[in-house]
């Protein structure tokens, strides 16, 4: 049972979230927001993440309450770690599965060690073009947006720092990775640019968070959890 009181949540506090597959980071806010407030009989709390998730994606979520609010641009900039797969030989306009494969590739040619010598091609600072299916605005409009309506936009690289980018297990056409890396990273766009350097097609078909700086999804809980923990014993708020 949670024991916390209503001023320890408006005082602030981290919460650590293990966000569920097909939850946008905003649901996951919004359920710990109206759990809060139920408990504890508020009309407001300030409320906000670190960092989004796509919905596709699993894993930490940090979301701070009360005056902790201000610490989310710090926890923003903090190094993350990801694991997933990638899948070769296809490619989707949204470099993942919220888009159907759009264009497929032979992969007959690719060897394990053509794998483990291209991620090392992105290890360090490098440039990145961000999906054209993000929530990044260009001319005050999302860049899905454009997509969506079937506009073509120029999207400006961006520069990113990858501190580790390992291959955990290869069974083609899955690549199943490690990635360490800086703000603003997008792993989508790293599936996709490593299958162009395997003269292939990549999209990203699996994602997990798995650490925000010091803070492990290990010692995270669901938000359905956090929900029946906090509402376990709702007679005393």
């Amino acid at each position: 049972m949670d024991v916390r009181t209503k001023e320890d949540f408006l005082n602030g506090q981290l919460l650590l979230i293990d966000k569920p597959l097909g939850w946008s980071s905003f649901q996951a806010v919004n359920k710990l927001k109206w759990v809060i407030r139920k408990k504890f009989g508020l009309k407001k709390i300030k409320i906000g993440h670190a960092g989004t998730l796509d919905p596709l994606a699993t894993g930490l979520l940090l979301i701070c309450t009360g005056k902790f609010t201000k610490k989310i641009n710090e926890l923003q900039g903090q190094e993350k770690e990801y694991t997933g797969t990638v899948t070769l030989g296809a490619t989707t306009p949204s470099y993942d599965l919220e888009t159907e494969v759009d264009q497929t590739f032979p992969i007959e040619h690719i060897t394990e060690d053509q794998i483990r010598s291209a991620v090392t091609g992105f290890i360090g600072d490098i440039e990145q073009i961000p999906p054209i299916f993000s929530a990044l605005k260009k001319d005050g409009k999302r860049l899905y947006e454009y997509a969506r309506e079937g506009k073509t936009v120029e999207i400006k690289k961006r520069a990113v720092t990858i501190s580790e980018f390992e291959i955990t297990r290869i069974n083609l056409p899955e690549v199943q990775f490690r990635v360490v890396c800086s703000k603003g990273t997008y792993i989508r766009s790293l599936a996709h640019d490593l299958g162009l350097v395997l003269k292939s097609g990549g999209y990203l078909s699996e994602l997990r968070r798995t650490k925000i700086g010091l803070f492990n999804v290990d010692k995270a809980q669901g938000p359905l959890v956090f929900e029946e923990s906090l509402l376990e014993n709702s007679s005393d708020s």
